[in-house]
């Protein structure tokens, strides 16, 4: 008899596809060779992202892994009619849908679980009308998961803007939430058109047979705990967490070093600041005159990964571009950094960064591959967040987690970030400043990284969690019944 098979159904955005990959190759090596993989891949939006997706279904079949294999599924039209990026992405999976049912019964084996995107609600109801487990593969942190799970709670009990009340949110299982943290879509619930999808998915979660969540209790206990308690569903039992991070897919340094480690190793331990803002942050010119006058100002070494504006604003379009330095920084910069900055003007290799021993300090937008790459090499932060759900991650960085030295931003300037301040948090974080709060800072992220480590080694809070879920899994597999003409 064939194998059961675990579906993964991920959406194409790096921070989302690789994260869920490296999760189905865990069940893989957990379940001792009991089950299976299949991926079902979406045809991506952008060339690049079909690229980049390409490349690693090629990584991945290159390794000669049986168990894992790739189905390509039919092209869709894109949504022309949406409320943004969110609904979006949404929209397409929902065109997907027969698809994704008809790949799922077409299988040839039992099926252990489907196992969904963040975004991929309508993929639940597939999985409920053909009798399979499913799993919604959380990239972000348990503390976004509770927000879209309480959000029509918070929707009944702030009939007006967030934005406009007065005093902070009891949420759940953490400390009182200044609104001004809350997700954009949230915020601004009656100008932003998809707080009704932000709201309607936070439902849609109820469907799901557990959520799987790139995080480790030790990071978020309190917040699991409310969910698991049902603090967060109005009394409700709610799906099983199971926190099985962080999942990082670490690979061996290459045999010829990147041009940005290969500087790193010319500077002291700990006296480097790295300023990224993930794959696809892009800066304003504003912005990037702050940071340039803040790094000159401050003395300190940086590692600047600056990139370009996008060729095409559409959604699901905006790829960065490689940087033209001498038309985005101000005249002169190079020149008077030279020797104690680098500024890199196309991709650069983030966790080898990371993970080297001259980084002291990462300036980030709080994406969570990033913020649980900077945990792992136990790398402090100072979080400078953009969109979705980033100021929810920088709460708990600051106010939870302790790792981080907070950054004064005006969200009605777009996130703007003044040269003093960014000035003030870098001599903080690397020495010069406010000594307490960055030695703080940097303490705990040293005990965060060995909490992260302890956690996915074996008898570990996320390994113990890790096993439940295969057993679950393992569990669940059906025979789904084929295709009716």
């Amino acid at each position: 008899m064939a194998k059961p098979t675990v579906v993964l159904l991920p959406v194409w955005g790096a921070g989302h596809f690789m994260p869920m990959i490296e999760a189905g190759k865990r069940l893989l090596r957990g379940s001792g060779g009991a089950l299976s993989v299949t991926v079902l891949l979406m045809p991506a939006p952008t060339p690049e992202a079909a690229v980049d997706i390409a490349a690693q279904v090629k990584r991945e079949e290159a390794s000669g892994a049986d168990d894992i294999s790739f189905r390509h599924l039919p092209a869709v039209d894109m949504p022309t009619v949406h409320t943004g990026i969110e609904e979006w992405v949404s929209l397409i999976l929902r065109s997907h849908g027969p698809h994704v049912r008809a790949a799922i019964a077409g299988l040839d084996c039992p099926v252990a679980a489907l196992v969904t995107d963040i975004f991929c609600t309508p993929a639940l109801d597939v999985a409920a009308e053909l009798g399979v487990p499913s799993y919604v593969y959380f990239t972000s942190s348990a503390v976004m998961l509770e927000l879209l799970l309480y959000s029509p709670v918070l929707d009944e009990e702030v009939p007006g803007e967030f934005s406009e009340m007065d005093g902070a949110l009891n949420i759940p299982g953490l400390p009182p939430v200044p609104p001004s943290v809350l997700p954009a879509t949230m915020l601004h619930k009656k100008k932003m058109s998809t707080y009704r999808w932000f709201l309607e998915t936070g439902r849609c979660y109820m469907k799901a047979t557990g959520f799987i969540v790139n995080t480790a209790a030790e990071l978020e206990q309190s917040v699991i705990d409310a969910i698991a308690d049902g603090r967060c569903t109005r009394g409700v039992p709610a799906p099983t967490v199971y926190a099985i991070g962080p999942v990082i897919a670490l690979t061996p340094p290459p045999e010829q070093p990147h041009e940005c480690v290969r500087w790193l190793d010319a500077q002291p331990p700990a006296s480097v600041l790295l300023v990224c803002f993930g794959g696809k942050g892009l800066l304003p010119p504003p912005k990037v005159r702050e940071i340039a006058a803040a790094l000159e100002r401050s003395e300190h070494r940086f590692l600047w990964v600056l990139r370009g504006p996008p060729k095409d604003s559409r959604p699901g379009q905006r790829v960065p571009t490689d940087a033209m330095l001498d038309e985005l920084l101000p005249e002169g910069f190079l020149d008077k950094t030279k020797g104690r900055g680098l500024v890199w003007p196309t991709r650069a290799p983030q966790k080898d960064i990371l993970a080297h021993a001259a980084v002291g300090g990462f300036v980030t937008h709080c994406g969570w591959n990033s913020i649980l790459e900077s945990l792992w090499f136990g790398v402090p932060m100072l979080p400078w967040p953009l969109d979705n759900e980033q100021h929810a991650n920088a709460f708990l960085l600051v106010s939870v987690l302790g790792i981080a030295v907070p950054l004064r931003l005006d969200r009605e300037r777009d996130n703007f970030v003044e040269a003093e301040e960014l000035e003030r948090a870098v001599s903080t974080l690397l020495g010069g400043g406010d000594g307490e709060a960055g030695r703080k800072a940097r303490e705990k992220a040293v005990a965060v990284k060995a909490a992260c480590r302890k956690a996915v080694e074996k008898g570990g809070s996320s390994d113990a969690a890790f096993q439940r879920l295969t057993e679950e899994i393992r569990r669940g597999a059906v025979n789904v019944p084929k295709k009716r003409n």
